[in-house]
C-alpha cells in the first residue's frame, strides 16, 4: 500500500529547501513514505515528518527539515528547545526543527552537516 502525499508540491519552504539539498553534487529527490527526500547513496534531508509524543499523541510539523547532525553538534542540538526527535528517525540520530524556527543560513548549515555525515566520500571531496 503506497503512502498518501503529505506535502503540498508548491510549498515554497519545499522549494528552497530543494534549492539548497539540489546543489550538492549527486543529490537527487524522491517521494519516500509520502514527504520529499533528498539523498545521494543514502537520505540526508527530509522535508516534514512527526513526533511521536506519547500513545496516541502525534505532532506533524510539516514544514520542517529533519537532518543526521554532525556528531560532534548533535549533543547540543539535542539541549535546543527548537528541535524534536522525529519518530522512526530519531532511534538513528536524526533531529527536526520546524523552518519557522531558524534563519535560512542555519537551516542550509543543518542540511550541509547532515550531507557530509551521509554522503560518500568522493561526493564530500567535491564541495568546495
Amino acid at each position: 500500500m503506497a503512502h498518501p502525499v503529505m506535502f503540498d508540491p508548491d510549498d515554497p519552504a519545499l522549494e528552497r529547501v530543494r534549492v539548497v539539498c539540489l546543489a550538492y553534487p549527486g543529490a537527487q529527490e524522491r517521494i519516500s513514505h509520502g514527504r520529499p527526500n533528498f539523498y545521494t547513496v543514502r537520505t540526508f534531508c527530509y522535508f516534514g515528518g512527526g513526533e511521536r509524543r506519547g500513545p496516541g499523541d502525534w505532532l506533524a510539523h510539516d514544514q520542517a527539515i529533519m537532518v543526521r547532525p554532525d556528531p560532534d553538534d548533535a549533543p547540543a542540538l539535542r539541549q535546543d528547545a527548537r528541535f524534536f526527535v522525529p519518530a522512526y528517525l530519531g532511534a538513528s540520530g536524526w533531529l527536526g526543527i520546524d523552518l519557522a524556527d531558524a534563519a535560512w543560513d542555519e537551516i542550509a548549515e543543518l542540511i550541509d552537516a547532515s550531507f557530509r555525515v551521509t554522503a560518500p566520500a568522493q561526493l564530500v571531496r567535491q564541495l568546495a
